[in-house]
C-alpha cells in the first residue's frame, strides 16, 4: 500500500474510531437487511458486496458505459448519526476515494476509473469495517478483512 492510500485509510479508520468502542452484539433475525440504494446513478449495478458485521453492507458497482466503479456503504436500519465510510482505491491510481462521517443511512457514493483494473474497496459503520483487496480482476481472487472493535 503506497504512503497516501495509508494515510487515507488512517484518517477513515480513525474517523470512524473516534466514536468509540461499542460492544458487538449478534444481529437480531428480525433486523432488516441493508440493500443497494441506487445512489452511484443510472446504469451502475451491483458487481459484488459484502456485510459489515450487523449493521450493513458496502456495495461495489460498475457502469460499463462509463467504464467506472462506485461504492456505496448502507446501513440496515435508518437512524441517528453514527461514523461511517465508503472507501475506493482502483490499482494503479495515484489516489484513493474516500467518503466518511456521520451518516444517518449511508456513506459515499465514491467513483473510480476500475476499466480492466483490479479494485480495493471497503466500507464502515461504527466499529465494524469490512475491507476488499484485488477485487474484480478477472482470475484473481480477492482477499476480503473483516474488522470489529
Amino acid at each position: 500500500m503506497n504512503l497516501s492510500r495509508r494515510m487515507a485509510a488512517t484518517a477513515v479508520l480513525a474517523t470512524v474510531a473516534i466514536a468509540g468502542t461499542v460492544a458487538i452484539t449478534p444481529q437480531a433475525s428480525a433486523a432488516a437487511t441493508a440493500t443497494y440504494n441506487g445512489v452511484c446513478g443510472t446504469g451502475y449495478k451491483v458487481v459484488n458486496s459484502a456485510p459489515i458485521g450487523s449493521k450493513g453492507a458496502v456495495f461495489l458497482t460498475y457502469n460499463s458505459a462509463k467504464g467506472k466503479n462506485c461504492v456505496v456503504t448502507v446501513r440496515n436500519a435508518t437512524g441517528k448519526p453514527v461514523p461511517m465510510f465508503a472507501y475506493l482505491y482502483v490499482q494503479g491510481a495515484d489516489e484513493s476515494a474516500e467518503d466518511g462521517g456521520a451518516y444517518t443511512s449511508y456513506a459515499g457514493p465514491v467513483y473510480g476509473d476500475g476499466r480492466g483494473k483490479c479494485v480495493d474497496w471497503a466500507g464502515g459503520i461504527e466499529n465494524q469495517s469490512t475491507w476488499t483487496y484485488g477485487s474484480n480482476c478477472g482470475s484473481l481472487t480477492a482477499h476480503r478483512v473483516t474488522k470489529g472493535w
